[in-house]
């Protein structure tokens, strides 16, 4: 059985996040995607049902 991680809001938010001229953010953007295209099937991932709320509500600072 594989090992169990737990996803939070903020593991969405750079999954899904726009590119950053910030440093600090970029570069956890770019390790965030690394490990979520090789790394997260090797885990069964949960999340609670606060995160999915938190999520589905979206950022209304963000301009489309």
């Amino acid at each position: 059985m594989s090992e169990a991680v737990y996803i939070e809001t903020s593991i969405l938010g750079y999954l899904t996040a726009r590119p950053s001229r910030d440093l600090v953010v970029a570069a956890n953007i770019e390790i965030t995607r690394e490990w979520w295209d090789t790394r997260r099937s090797k885990f069964q991932l949960y999340t609670s049902q606060a995160v999915v709320k938190e999520t589905s509500q979206g950022d209304t600072k963000i301009v489309t």
